[in-house]
């Protein structure tokens, strides 16, 4: 019990100062901004699963996000569709339907790896993102589609709250299911197919000699990190209340999930949210608020004193900085941690001798 528990106190005590967070008299600007940090975390879990702990180089998570949120938004936008599903279903099957698009890109790519797997991915998220602005009849082209009413499950246990006014319930939905998702995945992480995701990783002709099936181990963690990132999605056009433009799920959006797990550790839990509590944070958060502050102090008007316009050189600077000095990131995992740093206390001492 003692273990168990020393184990989850991080994530305890983390949980327990979001949940207080809304009840006390502070900016409702950064609650809601940080609802949206709980969505990209669970988005980045999901790009975890497949890079972090199954070793494959995946650049087109942003198509299952896209994908999770149009879902929704055909279940539930009205007046564009008729079908009015409820907010659970309609997540529910957004979930399912991305990890079927999983599995279905996942089975013709399984004998790829590296660079050729990285491509292959990278080419699939542009092919949805093309797919989601060229077919106006579906998807309402470049306009999105919208508007996505608010979950109205709440109304079954008697409250009636205002999603449109106050951050506080999009705040508490998002973070029930980032807790959801980081105990499904903890869970899993110690079962015999969390082991065999890390043993793909470390040596898959070793894993396959020791009578792991590489193929399904494989297409099983492409299927939970898109749905997973397919939940993330669906959340994404709920709070927002439209399923905005397919521009919002390009490339970009696939690196930044990819950098907020190298920062904060490949194949860790903590680490990918740590990750991105620091690089979605400074976007979302700190830069508007240093920008403001420049602003206020009537400097000149310069691009230079923007910095926003400044950061994905700042997210550049990062990572080189970590790939030197810290190449397993922030909160590795025990087993990366021991490796890197066993492996090169042999060769200092060899060095020394």
């Amino acid at each position: 019990m003692i273990p168990t528990l020393r184990r989850w106190l991080p994530e305890v005590v983390a949980l327990v100062a979001l949940t207080i967070y809304p009840l006390l008299p502070l900016s409702p600007t950064l609650g809601a901004q940080l609802g949206n940090i709980f969505i990209f975390a669970i988005l980045a879990l999901g790009l975890n699963v497949v890079v972090g702990q199954t070793g494959l180089l995946h650049l087109g998570i942003a198509a299952f996000f896209g994908i999770g949120a149009y879902i929704i938004g055909i279940l539930t936008a009205s007046p564009t569709y008729p079908f009015k599903f409820d907010f659970l279903i309609a997540l529910a099957v957004a979930t399912a339907g991305s990890a079927l698009v999983g599995l279905l890109l996942g089975a013709p790519v399984l004998r790829l790896r590296g660079d050729y797997l990285a491509l292959v991915t990278l080419g699939f998220g542009e092919v949805v993102r093309f797919t989601l602005r060229n077919l106006e009849e579906i998807t309402n082209g470049t306009r999105g589609l919208g508007p996505i009413p608010p979950p109205a499950f709440t109304r079954w246990i008697g409250l009636d709250l205002d999603w449109s006014q106050d951050f506080r319930p999009f705040y508490f939905l998002n973070l029930l299911f980032l807790a959801l998702v980081v105990v499904v995945l903890r869970n899993l992480e110690r079962s015999k197919l969390g082991r065999a995701w890390t043993a793909i990783r470390e040596d898959e002709l070793a894993a396959t000699c020791m009578g792991i099936n590489a193929a399904r181990t494989k297409l099983a963690a492409f299927a939970v990190g898109a749905a997973v990132a397919g939940m993330a999605g669906g959340l994404y056009a709920t709070s927002l209340g439209s399923t905005a433009q397919p521009d919002a799920y390009d490339f970009n959006r696939s690196i930044m999930m990819l950098c907020c797990i190298i920062l904060g550790g490949l194949g860790s839990i903590r680490g990918t949210l740590v990750g991105v509590l620091i690089l979605v944070g400074f976007d979302n958060i700190l830069a508007p608020v240093l920008d403001s502050l420049v602003q206020r102090a009537d400097l000149p008007d310069s691009p230079l004193l923007e910095f926003s316009n400044w950061r994905l050189m700042i997210f550049g600077l990062a990572l080189i900085l970590m790939m030197r000095f810290r190449p397993e990131g922030l909160l590795p995992t025990a087993r990366m941690r021991h490796e890197l740093h066993d492996e090169a206390a042999p060769s200092a001492a060899k060095g020394a001798a």
